[in-house]
């Protein structure tokens, strides 16, 4: 109860936290455990069990990988922390959260912190450590990939697509390019416009009561820090479009007096305005490929061989429904997408890394007929030049013995080009229906070097 439930250890000393037990219990003499045990012998003995529990998932970590994710945020007590958690295809497990009060967190700092987390995992298990993309985490992933060539600074996808949400929605022109603000700035007015009616309802209590009365779903309070906090407030604005008009138009609206009467006609007005409502159905469609990749990229699963396709499916997505909106044709020229696209290929050369492109191209599945004929412009990733001269620099820090990197290029061949075992009638079918780990496990054997290395990138955040 007090580790679960977070208790201060001080309320052991409570005179009516030991006169409760004894007069529950129906143990004869029993005494509830006191404030010294607590914070000592019990304390010790609960880690101890937890670390029990938790070892099935480290007995994981040399054969599938691990991935390093650290982030900062605040507790309770506004003390800033840093929490490092390690996750791989078996979970996550927090590792450690530092109490950095009074320290200036620079570059050196965090990658210390993460180097000691490092150590603990053993540098041989880690694939990456994953951060959001401030200068910093950038400076302390250099430091961490010159000590450890073999592990992998990868900015945080999420984080990524959340910036390219805010510099589509919110441009300033300090911050982008000229042509993307002029191309965008039309967006910031639109939510403000909701954000200015969601206040102006909540912060009147008549107001918000004629809401309820006309909507089942509440006005959501989206903190800036939750990720595409503007795409879901818009999105849950328009779902609650009817019982808004509903009320606006409602005899009672007109006729409350004790409040902005000025501001009520404006929420009025804007509420019934096509023109709004339009441009809110617009933003969302757009938006809705990345809002989604955000989603899928958001959670738990192994996702790093996915990445790479997620991205280009998701830029052709957003192109589709903005071409669709401006009842253009694929060829013709539309400085709106013009100007989404440079945000969103902007993030991804920040987000791209070489593990990214190996993961890519030890995925089966896109060596597989079925995936390639799904899309004309699709190629596989061994003929993609961009691809494989990152999955060379990849293969290249693993492998600093030539002799050993030329036999793992033959194992790359053999897989990519289906030769050998991997030519078997099983190894070719499977590779579009079988999971990239099964796969692998299944089919991989007669490539151990390449094996060893898929369970590992195919298996991570």
């Amino acid at each position: 109860m007090y580790y679960t439930g977070g208790l201060s250890f001080n309320l052991a000393r409570n005179p009516h936290y030991r006169n409760s037990y004894i007069r529950a219990s129906t143990l004869p003499g029993y005494i509830p455990p006191g404030y010294n045990a607590l914070r000592t012998t019990l304390l010790a003995k609960e880690r101890k069990n937890i670390e029990h529990h938790l070892e099935p998932i480290k007995i994981t970590w040399k054969d599938k990988g691990v991935s390093l994710c650290s982030d900062g945020w605040s507790d309770a007590q506004r003390r800033p922390l840093i929490n490092v958690i390690a996750t791989c295809e078996s979970g996550p497990m927090m590792l450690r959260a530092i109490n950095c009060e009074g320290e200036f967190k620079d570059h050196a700092l965090i990658a210390d912190l993460i180097i000691d987390s490092i150590k603990e995992v053993g540098w041989e298990n880690v694939v990456q450590v994953i951060t959001d993309n401030a200068p910093i985490c950038s400076k302390a992933g250099a430091l961490i990939a010159s000590k450890y060539p073999t592990i992998f600074w990868t900015p945080c996808v999420v984080h990524t697509l959340n910036l390219a949400v805010k510099n589509i929605c919110t441009p300033s022109l300090v911050a982008s390019n000229a042509d993307v603000f002029d191309a965008c700035c039309w967006i910031q007015p639109v939510y403000e416009d909701v954000m200015f009616i969601k206040n102006f309802i909540m912060n009147h209590g008549m107001r918000l009561v004629m809401f309820n009365d006309h909507c089942n779903l509440k006005l959501l309070s989206v903190a800036p820090t939750r990720f595409a906090s503007t795409l879901i407030m818009l999105k849950r604005f328009r779902q609650i479009r009817n019982g808004l008009q509903q009320m606006v138009i409602s005899p009672k609206w007109d006729d409350y007096k004790e409040d902005d009467v000025r501001k009520a006609a404006s929420v009025k007005e804007k509420l019934l305005d096509e023109l709004l409502w339009d441009d809110i159905d617009y933003i969302i469609s757009f938006t809705e490929p990345i809002y989604e990749m955000i989603r899928r990229a958001d959670t738990d699963r192994p996702s790093l061989h996915l990445v790479y396709e997620w991205w280009d499916s998701m830029i052709e997505q957003v192109k589709k429904a903005i071409y669709r909106k401006e009842r253009k044709q694929p060829h013709e020229e539309s400085p709106f997408w013009d100007a989404v696209y440079k945000v969103l290929m902007a993030r991804w050369s920040k987000s791209n890394t070489s593990l990214n492109c190996l993961a890519h191209s030890l995925n089966p599945k896109y060596y597989s007929s079925e995936w390639l004929s799904e899309d004309t412009n699709r190629v596989a990733p061994h003929k993609d030049l961009e691809i494989t001269r990152e999955r060379k620099n990849c293969i290249l820090r693993y492998f600093a013995n030539e002799d050993d990197r030329r036999k793992v290029n033959i194992e790359f061949a053999n897989f990519s080009m289906c030769m050998q075992e991997f030519g078997s009638g099983d190894s070719m079918k499977d590779r579009f229906i079988m999971e990239p780990i099964t796969w692998w496990a299944v089919h991989g054997a007669s490539a151990p070097s390449l094996q060893a290395i898929a369970f590992k990138v195919l298996g991570t955040r």
